[in-house]
């Protein structure tokens, strides 16, 4: 099984990197764990409609790039489907079943994800309605990858 997680923008922060690297070293015996960072588009504070869709358009086209057509896509979306953990590694234990081998998540940047690549998504996926830095976004989502996996093989991290 191969699980990548595509974010927009460069992880800066060490105690990120750290957290993730812990989760990538527990996944280790689960499945193949990548991040790929895609660069993000500067975005200041005041943009039109217009320069906000253009930069989202660009980002979306930069992740698309890293996505092949086999690979079922989660797209982090405010409006996605809430799951709880159970939930979660029930989906995913049956997307494995069901030949699946291949999941990417996609984070975008500050503005969002572009709606070509909400298109190409098989799911939304929202960890509440909150609004979270994507930095901080990737740490929670590789944990709760990990959880998904002890809960498909019974260990005790999850209670």
């Amino acid at each position: 099984m191969n699980i990548k997680i595509i974010g927009v923008g460069k992880l800066k922060e060490k105690y990120f990197k750290a957290g993730i690297a812990e989760y990538a070293k527990r996944l280790g015996r689960y499945c193949k764990f990548e991040i790929v960072e895609v660069p993000d588009e500067k975005a200041p504070e005041s943009l039109s409609q217009a320069e906000m869709d253009e930069v989202m358009a660009k980002e979306g086209e930069r992740i698309l790039d890293k996505i092949k057509d086999r690979e079922y896509v989660y797209a982090l979306a405010i409006k996605g489907k809430e799951r709880t953990s159970e939930e979660f590694a029930k989906e995913i234990n049956q997307l494995t079943t069901y030949g699946h081998s291949d999941i990417t998540f996609v984070i975008g940047g500050s503005l969002g994800l572009s709606p070509a690549v909400l298109k190409r998504a098989d799911t939304q996926i929202s960890f509440g309605r909150f609004t979270l830095p994507h930095q901080l976004m990737r740490l929670v989502l590789s944990e709760q990858i990990y959880r998904a996996f002890t809960i498909i093989n019974g260990l005790p991290y999850h209670k």
